[in-house]
């Protein structure tokens, strides 16, 4: 199984979404997790529900640290427009994703950003070696 943990500033929409998209589409071939460098503590409503609208529920969810990742191995480590604020991470591989924050996007521009998510998760599940997707 591939580990994959996405990061983000405040682990509360990008992250968030990325790590949904990756359970729901790599199933039983991907352990998927998400974390913030300085997490906000609270998933964005408008995150839980326009993943809603895609048949995903964040509302158990949880805005996680770093720090609370502790010393765990991952094959892959995608940050998502967080620059500086997002500390290095060791992993096999490392991807930047330059996504906008959508937390001030209209509707329109958050869905966007949602469905930007979607289509790179999608990429880079059908570039592991495993496989696994479920669309």
């Amino acid at each position: 199984m591939k580990r994959i943990l996405f990061v983000c500033v405040e682990n509360s929409n990008r992250s968030q979404m990325a790590e949904a998209f990756a359970r729901k589409h790599g199933a039983r071939h991907v352990i998927a997790m998400s974390a913030g460098s300085r997490p906000s503590g609270t998933i964005n409503p408008r995150a839980v529900a326009f993943m809603a609208e895609r048949g995903i529920d964040l509302a158990n969810q949880r805005s996680k640290s770093l720090d609370e990742i502790g010393d765990a191995q991952f094959d892959t480590v995608v940050t998502m427009g967080c620059g500086d604020a997002c500390p290095w991470i060791p992993a096999a591989r490392q991807i930047d994703w330059a996504l906008p924050d959508p937390k001030l996007l209209d509707d329109a521009g958050f869905r966007g950003v949602r469905d930007e998510i979607e289509r790179r998760v999608l990429a880079l599940l059908r570039e592991s070696d495993d496989g696994g997707i479920r669309a």
